[in-house]
């Protein structure tokens, strides 16, 4: 009888990513089915928890920075989706796998602390353009969804851009760093309503993703300026720390995808991919120099 209905439920839903694809044409960003934006099969490959990255090289004083995995499938075509494209249905899943990361990222000394999770604003400009701020609507959604796991948490409008900087693309990590100095304050309105709760506060800087590691930490000075101590970085990507053969596959990487297959992920096409660079990788570092 269960599996009955399970197989109802499931012609069900490919009965209703059918319509959804004929009526607004829209595919999976992560695998492009016709159907709904985030399809049965690519959701369960979403990470739910997080792990600790460290840029190469990391600017100086950097909090602890965590992530839900690397800037690749299945989590790089949700991002853009979302960000680019303004597919605002991703939030709510991107942002709670953003709250598994902040989770995992916040000490368990002070139980009853209010966590303060701090976005990184973007440039007024590019929200102008975007038409939204992405970062913004995504710690939303993890703020929503630590809170129905009883978790008391803020979403405060503390930072701001004070000045204009270039984009980021293209730039390494010395000219990242460059671009944004002074480039954030923090507003004294936010700072004293926060005050104002009078309980202990854990504030984690929030982003999607952590290249250099450069606006991180410039968020992290701003904050820190007026007192508020940085507890962590979290993001929901990492991009790759690359090798000397410009292969972005560690055996950390390796290990994490053998796990990944062996608790009963579907090893879909990106996971066979990046199998395949691991063993290139592999099979490179046994050649004789």
């Amino acid at each position: 009888m269960a599996v009955a209905r399970s197989g109802r439920r499931a012609q069900a839903g490919r009965v209703l990513d059918a319509a959804l694809d004929l009526a607004f044409g829209a595919t999976c960003a992560c695998c492009r089915r016709p159907g709904r934006i985030l399809c049965r099969d690519c959701r369960p490959l979403l990470p739910s928890s997080g792990f600790p990255v460290r840029p190469d090289p990391a600017p100086p004083g950097l909090a602890p920075a965590f992530a839900a995995g690397w800037y690749d499938a299945p989590l790089r075509p949700l991002l853009l989706a979302h960000k680019e494209r303004r597919a605002f249905a991703l939030a709510r899943p991107l942002g709670e796998v953003l709250g598994a990361v902040v989770g995992g990222a916040v000490p368990a000394d002070l139980p009853d602390a209010l966590l303060v999770l701090v976005p990184v604003p973007s440039r007024a400009a590019t929200v102008r353009e975007r038409g939204h701020d992405p970062v913004r609507r995504m710690v939303l959604a993890a703020a929503r969804a630590l809170r129905r796991d009883g978790v008391p948490v803020v979403v405060p409008a503390l930072l701001r851009q004070c000045a204009d900087v270039r984009d980021q693309a293209g730039l390494d990590a010395a000219a990242r760093a460059a671009n944004l100095d002074g480039s954030l304050r923090v507003r004294p309105r936010a700072q004293r309503a926060l005050a104002r709760s009078g309980r202990p506060v854990r504030v984690l800087v929030c982003d999607d993703v952590i290249t250099t590691g450069a606006t991180a930490r410039e968020a992290q000075r701003a904050l820190e300026a007026v007192g508020l101590p940085v507890t962590a970085v979290t993001s929901l990507a990492a991009t790759r720390r690359r090798n000397r053969n410009g292969i972005g596959m560690t055996a950390t990487d390796l290990y994490r995808w053998r796990l990944t297959s062996v608790h009963g992920v579907r090893p879909g096409p990106w996971l066979r991919q990046e199998y395949l660079l691991a063993s290139r990788c592999q099979s490179q570092a046994k050649r004789p120099t």
